[in-house]
């Protein structure tokens, strides 16, 4: 039997990602004779540009006739597994949007998760085990990231440490993945 796909496609902002998920995810949802497409959102709507971003996204999928069911994941993915059923096909948007979300978690409380790094590398542990078990189950998987590492490394300590930790995920993603895929203009190119 065929290894189970895990598609991950990262782009810059705009460059057509999420619309080419979706319609990757509504490929392997006919090949695999699925009925359930689950979209794992991580957007939290804390401003109006989000707030818009997120009803568009909502909107372009009731428009698809598909059986979209939407997961609100923010953070701390392992919790989607009791959620999850085998015989789904998963969209997870974005890496980027959940890892500043782990990032920043307990800013509330003036302590947030990227000063405290076991913390932190916690919840991306459980990411990864989360990941590799819906793999292993047979869920194929669509995960969508964004393309931030173009910029030079910053100076500020915050900054860099988010950049590495982004850079890492987007290789250990690559590794894992059937098909690693860069969206350009809304034009594709498959690294892998």
């Amino acid at each position: 039997m065929a290894e189970t796909e895990f598609i991950f496609i990262t782009g810059g902002v705009r460059s057509g990602k999420s619309a080419y998920a979706e319609q990757q995810l509504q490929s392997l949802a006919k090949n695999y004779h699925t009925k359930r497409l689950v979209y794992v959102a991580t957007g939290v709507a804390f401003d109006n540009e989000m707030k818009k971003r997120i009803a568009r996204h909502q909107l372009d999928r009731q428009k698809q006739q598909c059986n979209w069911i939407t997961l609100e994941q923010p953070t701390n993915l392992l919790q989607l597994l009791s959620s999850i059923q085998q015989g789904d096909v998963v969209l997870w948007d974005c890496v980027t949007t959940w890892l500043t979300n782990e990032f920043y978690e307990g800013f509330e409380t003036g302590t947030c998760n990227w000063q405290q790094p076991l913390k932190l590398e916690k919840r991306i542990t459980e990411m990864k085990t989360t990941i590799l078990q819906l793999h292993s189950m047979r869920v194929p998987l669509v995960i969508v990231s964004n393309e931030v590492l173009d910029e030079p490394i910053s100076k500020s300590h915050e900054v860099k440490l988010y950049q590495e930790h982004l850079g890492n995920l987007h290789q250990w993603f690559v590794q894992q993945a059937t098909q690693a895929i860069e969206m350009e203009y809304g034009h594709v190119h498959r690294w892998k």
